[in-house]
């Protein structure tokens, strides 16, 4: 069967994509491999124990609402985009209109054992794996009293990375009371190659950022590379070896594969090159969104891999898409910035809104709107009503 659009991913970029199509009345087939959207930027909660991995997850059906709008349970292979066709596992997919956002895989800088021997916060799945790990882990240090197993090495000191630890922070006490374990001998260690942690907020919110968390027990290890991963082991440079019942690695990420073994140019992040209308520089029929998009500002400038970049193209790609359909003027896209906003737990954060920096309860309180702004903007004030208990939290 021929699909006038076929969309390949349901993070961000593609469900903004779907959604605004779905108010232009442009029919569609949506391509994800699993039947729900998961809310990418709170995987750290999921993972840290704030709540029920699942309730991180929208079903696409309650997204969806017309006849026309499709979805394929199916995961993506490749694309041929001489014979406009996609294959999955189950299928393959015909297509006059293409749109890519099929997001991103971690990133290991060639670092020996990394993917091996390290969990990664890369899907609800893994999320809902790294807690049980950890509880695994404290629960084995009740039978043999190895410390080793309480000690958990956090790579990477970015959004990722530091929310997570201050989503663990919040957590693992908890843990410790349920189970009977001094809290006093957890240990939670972030190392981060760079010289600072999160490099998107300003100088001085990094500083309320460290003293935030190193008073709640973190060890922030800055200027520290990680040369070599094994089992329950992270190699440093220059220092002894971390022994650790949990690793983590949140230090970076890539497009997905398929871009590159699918014949697009892609740059040194695998991400496939696009023009100022998100169209793939090899096909005009071709849109690509999110993680899996190559775009660089009037500048030369990349812009920031988050989802309010995601979304921004997702809306504008169903604008070009439906122009480009009916032979209208394209649109070039525009990233606006909202501003940063990283959790450092439950209730305090730090980063800016609108330019305008917060910190602690009110930058606490900015992030879970931006929870609700998603929510409307996914389904309106039907989806806020259905989901916003699962995942705000005030």
């Amino acid at each position: 069967m021929k699909h006038n659009i076929l969309i390949l991913g349901a993070g961000y970029a593609g469900m903004l994509t779907a959604t605004r199509l779905e108010r232009l009345s442009a029919p569609f087939t949506m391509v994800n491999k699993k039947p729900y959207h998961y809310f990418t930027t709170l995987l750290h909660e999921a993972a840290g124990g704030r709540g029920n991995p699942t309730d991180y997850t929208v079903p696409i059906e309650k997204v969806f609402h017309k006849q026309t709008s499709q979805l394929v349970v199916d995961e993506v292979t490749s694309i041929d985009r001489g014979a406009r066709t996609v294959t999955g596992k189950s299928g393959t997919y015909e297509y006059e209109y293409l749109v890519i956002a099929l997001g991103w895989v971690p990133e290991y800088f060639g670092i020996p054992g990394l993917a091996e021997h390290s969990l990664q916060l890369s899907s609800v799945d893994a999320a809902a794996h790294i807690r049980q790990h950890i509880e695994n882990e404290f629960k084995s240090y009740l039978q043999d009293r190895d410390l080793t197993h309480l000690r958990i090495a956090v790579g990477g000191a970015g959004l990722t990375g530091i929310e997570l630890v201050g989503e663990l922070l919040d957590w693992v006490p908890k843990l410790c009371v349920e189970l009977g374990i001094d809290r006093h001998l957890v240990d939670v260690q972030n190392i981060e190659a760079m010289p600072n942690i999160l490099p998107q907020v300003s100088p001085d919110l990094r500083e309320v950022a460290k003293l935030t968390l190193s008073e709640r027990g973190a060890k922030l290890r800055t200027n520290t590379k990680i040369v070599k991963v094994e089992a329950g082991a992270v190699y440093v440079e220059g220092d002894e070896p971390v022994q650790a019942g949990t690793i983590i690695w949140t230090g970076g990420v890539r497009a997905n594969p398929i871009l590159a073994e699918s014949g697009f140019t892609v740059d040194r992040r695998g991400k496939a090159q696009v023009n100022a209308y998100l169209q793939s520089v090899d096909d005009d029929h071709i849109f690509v969104g999110g993680d899996s998009a190559g775009f660089q500002d009037e500048h030369g400038k990349p812009v920031p891999p988050t989802a309010q970049t995601a979304s921004q193209m997702g809306k504008l790609i169903a604008d070009n898409v439906t122009a480009l359909m009916h032979g209208q003027p394209l649109k070039g896209f525009e990233y606006k910035s909202k501003g940063t906003l990283a959790s450092l737990g439950p209730e305090v954060g730090v980063g800016d809104a609108f330019g305008i920096p917060v910190r602690g309860v009110v930058a606490g309180l900015a992030k879970e709107a931006t929870k609700v702004e998603h929510l409307w903007e996914l389904g309106g004030i039907r989806l806020i009503a259905d989901k916003s208990g699962d995942v705000v939290h005030l």
